[in-house]
């Protein structure tokens, strides 16, 4: 008994280090984004620091356009990286979790 529990004290902090070594590794993956017309490009990381943005000289003569064009393509690129940051996570959290009967249903 007491060395299952060492066993799945190693096993947690080893997990613990694979979800730090990939939020590290999250920084390098980048996530493009564009608008419908492609006059507006975002990258981020899937970690969600916005790495670029390019824009379209025409959408500099209209602010109102250029901030609706940010915010809704921002806001796609995010829903992405987040969806990449955390299906990569969950691969690591689901890797370090001990074989429980029934806790496959909370990964999928």
């Amino acid at each position: 008994m007491f060395g299952d529990f060492m066993g799945m004290m190693g096993k947690l902090k080893e997990t613990q280090e694979k979800v730090k070594q990939t939020k590290e590794r999250l920084n390098t993956v980048l996530v493009d984004e564009a608008s419908s017309d492609g006059k507006l490009k975002v990258t981020l990381t899937a970690n969600r620091e916005i790495k670029s943005i390019t824009i379209d000289n025409t959408l500099l003569e209209d602010k109102e356009q250029l901030e609706d064009y940010l915010i809704l393509t921002l806001n796609k690129a995010i829903e992405k990286a987040n969806g990449v940051h955390e299906s990569e996570l969950a691969a690591v959290a689901k890797e370090g979790m001990p074989n429980i009967p029934g806790m496959d249903s909370l990964f999928k």
